[in-house]
């Protein structure tokens, strides 16, 4: 029974990821027919956005279903990394699609074209209200997924593009300035890369096996070197084996006459209790058999 009620809050925010794809297709299929209606290639930048935004969601929410699934001969760790590959794949597709409305912008800012502003005002205030839903539907689980947290940072950067469509339709209708149409595409755009950019990296550090930023590689050697029984440590991995899940390796100097037994549980409990860590590999050694030219770290 109780393995049945942990998976409870995984299903439920698997229906909040369906809905918040659910809305976003529909915003972003009104939002094309209205761009090009109307001739607003910001209205049709905010489309491509939030398009962007339901596949980053769809590939989450395949990634979340994937990343339950058990260690086994192929994957002994686990398919946790699944949602960090799938972060990866959303920002690069987010950089790609940045760099093309960035193009389209320089294009029609060369070559400026009747917009209709009252098409665009109302669409770009109901994508407005869709992206303030899909934010609100997502944001409890973004605390804890890479993938979520980037999408509901991409949702919020929708709702400020869509105020931004919002001033450049009401512009057109008051003033007849249809060079702020590309501007504002510039903006989006530029505003897409910055959390692109921004997001990647994290991603990268996970798959390039990069330590977490806490606890610090240094200390856990430190707190290790302090224990009774430990005459040195060297040989030290630390990594990040999921977003939420770290592996440390390292090899141990045992003192005379301590139990190598002993001691590698004593290591183990330590890590455990101090920095959370319960995925580790300890070698023991003694003084006169340990490596040759030992450095801490690798």
């Amino acid at each position: 029974m109780p393995h049945d009620h942990s998976h409870v809050p995984d299903l439920q925010g698997d229906r909040r990821v369906a809905w918040a794809v659910a809305v976003n297709i529909v915003l972003t299929l009104v939002q094309i027919a209205a761009g090009v209606v109307s001739g607003s290639l910001a209205l049709v930048a905010d489309a491509v956005h939030n398009l962007g935004d339901a596949l980053s969601l769809v590939i989450a929410f395949a990634a979340r279903r994937i990343g339950r699934r058990p260690p086994d001969a192929s994957m002994t760790f686990g398919y946790g990394r699944a949602e960090v590959v799938a972060a990866l794949m959303n920002y690069t597709t987010l950089i790609v699609i940045a760099v093309f409305l960035l193009a389209e912008a320089v294009q029609r800012a060369l070559n400026t074209s009747a917009v209709e502003g009252w098409i665009v005002v109302v669409v770009a205030g109901v994508a407005l209200v869709i992206d303030t839903l899909t934010a609100w539907l997502i944001h409890g689980m973004s605390r804890d997924s890479m993938n979520i947290r980037a999408a509901f940072l991409h949702n919020l950067a929708d709702a400020m593009g869509s105020l931004a469509v919002i001033v450049a339709g009401t512009l057109i209708l008051l003033y007849d300035w249809r060079l702020i149409d590309p501007l504002v595409t510039v903006l989006i755009a530029g505003y897409i890369l910055f959390h692109a950019a921004k997001g990647i990296r994290p991603a990268i550090h996970v798959l390039m096996l990069g330590s977490p930023d806490s606890p610090a590689l240094h200390e856990v050697a430190g707190v290790l070197c302090d224990m009774d029984c430990i005459e040195g440590v060297h040989s030290v991995h630390l990594w990040r084996m999921q977003e939420h899940e770290n592996a440390f390796q390292a090899h141990v100097v045992m003192a005379p006459g301590a139990d190598a037994m002993t001691l590698r549980a004593q290591i183990k409990d330590k890590l455990a209790d101090r920095f959370g860590i319960h995925h580790a590999s300890i070698e023991i050694e003694t003084a006169s058999a340990q490596c040759p030219d030992p450095g801490l770290i690798g």
